[in-house]
């Protein structure tokens, strides 16, 4: 299967695999977050190293090495993005499988197994015919809404949605659930890649803050802002972050 396809395919199966140790019934909390966490890396890294064995990886929750520096091609995920909402029992956590190929998210698939569709979202199937709202939306950790956010929503007349994990508010973006996804204060390169790809095929903007590109596989892999809304909106909420639209943590 070529990249997107093995992208999908793995998001798929690591999400049938985080429900199922949902299911056992033998964690809850943290300790289901934690059992999820380990049991889902540990499949997608397997199938990783044995499906695309000269690519690199990077893992939320593996070890990083500079042995992927070196590499054109490298794989990064994030085996449950929103570990907090998926040992709650929640719905709005996700699975992130991406591919940076030269520093650029490429491929990605998002997959949002807590749903009752326990849909993917794919760089190579972007969605069609998305309506969107003429009152903005902007998604918002549902514990620590961003000031910036806060305040830009302010400015336009937008209304704020509480979510969980960055894939879920990513891909509300992308279904027609949100107009504007502005994060500050602290993300990694596998919370964004995934995303970002899915985000670019379906022909929205994606963009640091500044309104720089968000690139990848990078030394330090400390990613911590991005803005993610309809084409549409971005001039307008990059030109309030650059007037001082706040500071604050997502």
């Amino acid at each position: 299967m070529n990249d997107a396809e093995l992208a999908a395919h793995l998001a798929v199966e690591a999400g049938t695999v985080l429900l199922d140790v949902r299911a056992s019934g033998q964690f809850e909390g943290k300790a289901l977050g934690d059992a999820g966490d380990e049991t889902a890396n540990r499949y997608l890294v397997d199938a990783l190293r044995t499906l695309r064995p000269d690519d690199g990886l990077l893992s939320e929750e593996s070890k990083d090495t500079d042995e992927r520096l070196s590499k054109s091609r490298v794989w990064i995920v994030d085996p449950v993005d929103g570990t907090r909402e998926y040992g709650e029992g929640r719905s709005d956590w996700a699975v992130h499988v991406g591919l940076a190929i030269d520093g650029v998210a490429v491929t990605g698939a998002v997959a949002l197994p807590g749903l009752d569709d326990g849909i993917v979202l794919r760089s190579d199937l972007p969605l069609q015919n998305m309506e969107f709202s003429d009152t903005p939306r902007l998604v918002v950790s549902r514990t620590r809404p961003a000031q910036e956010a806060v305040a830009v929503a302010k400015s336009i007349g937008g209304e704020l949605v509480p979510m969980g994990s960055a894939g879920a508010k990513a891909m509300a973006v992308v279904r027609g659930e949100a107009e504007i996804y502005l994060h500050s204060g602290g993300q990694y390169e596998w919370d964004s890649c995934a995303p970002v790809a899915v985000a670019l095929a379906n022909g929205l903007h994606c963009s640091r803050i500044d309104g720089s590109p968000m690139l990848y596989n990078q030394r330090d892999t400390y990613l911590p802002d991005l803005l993610i809304c309809q084409p549409e909106w971005a001039d307008r909420v990059l030109k309030l972050v650059r007037e001082g639209a706040g500071a604050g943590t997502d």
